[in-house]
Formats: C-alpha cells, structure tokens, sequence
C-alpha cells in the first residue's frame, strides 16, 4: 500500500509519542535528527520536521539552537498524580479495554457469546464430578506444557475435524490467546522489529506489538483475503519478524482468507524468513459451510505459530487455549512460559476436557451456530433501515460496518455511551489510525430483543447527529 503524506506525517508523529511515553525515550534525550530519521523511515525530511514541530508545540519537545530535539521533562506523561515510580512508569495502552470497562445497557462492544446461550448447568454437573473423582487436583499443579490427556485428545480432535496433524508435544495449552500473543512478542521481538499486521486488525495485538517496541507495517485484508502480491513485496522490503493474522472470521472484518492464500503465506514465510502468528478465536463458529484448513495445516518447516482459543464460546470463565507449533519455537514457547506463569491452572483444565468433548457440548455448537447466524440477521434487519454499509460474514461475532462521511464515528460513540450503549470504533481497529468510518458491532453478547431496541436506537442517536 502507498502511504499518502498525511499517514507519513501521522506515522512519525506515533512513533516519537509511543517512545516517549513508554520512556524509552527520557527526560532531556536526544531525538534522531531530521536527516536520520528520513532516511529510518524512509519519508522526506519535511514529513519528518512537520512532526517533530507539532511535538514541540505540544510541549513534548524542545529544540536546542544547531543541537536538535529533546525530550521535554513536563512533556512526559504519568498516570498517578502521587508520581509513584512503579506506576507512573507503566504508559501502554489497551484501547479496546477501556471501552469494555464502560458499563452500558447496549454492549456491543464485546466480542463474547451471551452466558445465557451456553449450557451451564451442564457444566456445573460437570464441574462437581470432575471434582469428585479428581479431589487431588486441587491440590498440585499442571505440567508446563498442559495435561497430558487433554493435549492428546486436542491432538486428534485437530486432525480430525481441521486438518492438523501435530503431535501432544507440539501442543502448550494456555490462558486464552490474548496471553500467548503477548507472550511471542515478547520472545521473539526486540526494540525496532518489524511487524506486519492486517488492516485492520484485532486492537489487543496492536497495542501489544507497539508496546514491545515494534515497528508496523501493514497489508489489507477484504472479502476476497489478501493481495499476495502486497504481502510478497512487504516481506522482502521490510523483512518482518512476524506476521499476526487472523484469517478466519477475522476480527474485525468477519472475512475469510481462502485455502490457496494460505498455502501460498507458508511458502512466503519460508522464502522471506517471517513467523507467521496464526490466531484463530473462531474456528469454530461458521453458520453454513466450515472454512478452510488453517495456515498452520500448511506449515511443515516451522514457520507457523498457531493458536486456537475456546474461552470466547465454549467456557469463558475456564479461559482455555491452546498454542502449536513445531520444533525448536516450542522450546523457545516453553521456556517463555515457564518465566510467566509455569502452566495453566490444572483444575481449569480438567473441568474443560470431559465438557468439551462430550457429545452433548459438541450438539451445543450446532445449536450455537444457529443462534449467533439469528441474533446477526436481526442486527442487519435493524440496521437495512439506514444507509451503512457492510459485508454480511459467513461466521464470528461481529459486523465491520462502513459509515456515511458525514456521520464522525466519535461523535457518534460519545453520544452512545451517554445513552448507554457502546460499540468499537474502527480506528482503534487500524494499525495506521485512520480507519475513523467504520464501526464493529458484536451480536453475539447482546439478548435479540436488545438487538433490535439498542441497533433502532443507535441508529436515531446517528440521525441527531447527522441533522
């Protein structure tokens, strides 16, 4: 993609903040200079001096006659008045957890399936025979990698209804995929990696790569998937340490990257040396026909990390996942974990195995299907009443809605979230901030009724602002 002077500009500008605030950059250190800094990030040094003369009238810098730019003391932000050291120190953000931390009668901002829609009282059964039979589980921890029992069942459960042939070992159960993302961040990025990310994306794993230090680059994702050829040119230009996708059902969008793009990004990684990041929350929630094989079934070699999730529908409060991936990242995974929390907690694991694989669980899905593939007709039967756009998913919990010009999407949230309702806005979405037109809306953890009553009334606070 061609950047234009404006995302140039806004992309110097991000990178300088994020340093900045994340006090990589201190008190009084040297900026690169204009010239230095052009040729980094390979823009003209006016793009450069446009920056770095809005940070400085920001107060963020300041310029020392024939010197350079500074970091201003008072142009450092904290976050607790008292300037407590430990605290002030920790600047990252999580956007889309603020949003979710907004209490709300409408919550369309959570990606979740309603708790009414699972079957709890199935579980609570499970749970007290589970203990019952296996009271010393409580009492002893998991092994690093995950129990044994579940990670062979896992195993051929993969190979049996998606296509993966992988072996227990190759398996690392974790707590949810959220903190297997952070975790490969931090194992295989240092300050100034390249990471390459669809556009848009899922707005945890960009704030996790920009808090590691990453640099971005971006390739769009559309109905159709990919433009292989983008992703070639950007591999062998920027030679990216990782590539995060997530092509089924992907988050926002709700598309689907066929099975041809996928063999193909396997071959890509293994041409131009790049792990691939395969996150997949949603396999399993198609209305119709079951998507494609993932990257991962493709990957042979070692160039794929693949995380499948089932704390988004299966059992929320066991937050259960699990990551593969051959030999030595599994080494390198292991040894990661091992200094974050040495394994799951085994009684989460245990309650997850028989529930999971119970027939009645595995008919729950396909009742499951059916319910999300209503509650999201009833969002696009509300929402046919307006002029939005979007692009009907064949599966996942969202709709990636494109909204008229004159429609600000933050004057739209701000006005909802007054009338309780909330939903994700689009730039938040984007690793280059400039999706401000497009809106996620989840149907999956709002009741039906709520759908129809919390989209109408979105919909009349868009017409206020809008007249």
């Amino acid at each position: 993609m061609k950047y234009n002077g404006t995302h140039l500009f806004q992309k110097i500008y991000d990178y300088a903040i994020h340093r900045i605030e994340s006090g990589e950059w201190k008190a009084h250190d040297k900026l690169p200079s204009v010239r230095s800094m052009a040729e980094k990030m390979k823009v003209h040094r006016l793009t450069v001096l446009k920056a770095y003369q809005l940070l400085k009238d920001q107060k963020k810098i300041y310029v020392k006659d024939r010197s350079g730019y500074f970091v201003r003391p008072e142009g450092l932000q904290t976050i607790d008045p008292s300037d407590n050291p430990i605290v002030s120190s920790f600047l990252y953000k999580n956007h889309l957890s603020e949003i979710h931390q907004i209490e709300v009668d409408y919550q369309f901002s959570k990606a979740l399936i309603n708790p009414n829609l699972l079957p709890n009282h199935f579980f609570a059964e499970f749970l007290k025979d589970v203990l019952l039979k296996e009271p010393e589980m409580i009492g002893t921890y998991s092994s690093l990698e995950g129990d044994l029992e579940l990670r062979e069942q896992l195993a051929a459960f993969f190979a049996e209804q998606s296509d993966i042939h992988v072996h227990s070992d190759e398996l690392l159960i974790c707590s949810g995929s959220q903190s297997m993302i952070s975790l490969v961040a931090q194992t295989f990025l240092k300050r100034g990696d390249m990471v390459l990310l669809e556009r848009p994306s899922y707005s945890m794993a960009i704030d996790v790569f920009l808090r590691e230090g990453a640099q971005v680059e971006t390739v769009d994702i559309s109905p159709t998937g990919y433009d292989m050829e983008e992703i070639e040119e950007k591999m062998k230009q920027h030679r990216p340490k990782i590539f995060y996708l997530n092509p089924t059902f992907q988050n926002p969008t709700g598309y689907t990257v066929p099975s041809k793009q996928r063999k193909q990004l396997v071959e890509l990684a293994e041409k131009y040396p790049c792990l691939i990041l395969e996150d997949d929350t949603q396999y399993d929630m198609y209305f119709e026909q079951k998507p494609p094989a993932p990257v991962f079934a493709y990957d042979t070699e070692g160039y794929v990390i693949y995380l499948r999730s089932y704390s988004k529908y299966i059992c929320p409060g066991l937050r259960i996942a699990v990551a593969a991936c051959r030999y030595p990242l599994m080494k390198h995974l292991k040894i990661a974990k091992s200094l974050a929390d040495n394994g799951v907690p085994l009684v989460n694991q245990k309650m997850f195995l028989p529930y999971f694989f119970s027939e009645r669980m595995q008919l729950h899905i396909e009742k499951l299907r059916i319910a999300l593939a209503v509650r999201k007709e009833l969002m696009e039967a509300e929402l046919a009443h307006s002029n939005w756009r979007w692009q009907s998913p064949d599966g996942g919990l969202n709709l990636w809605i494109q909204l008229p010009d004159r429609l600000p999407v933050d004057k739209l949230l701000s006005l909802a979230l007054k009338n309780s309702i909330s939903f994700v806005p689009g730039e938040i979405c984007d690793p280059l901030k400039e999706n401000r037109s497009w809106i996620r809306l989840s149907y999956s953890f709002v009741s039906e009724s709520k759908i129809q009553s919390g989209v109408s009334k979105l919909l009349e606070l868009a017409k206020e602002i809008e007249t």
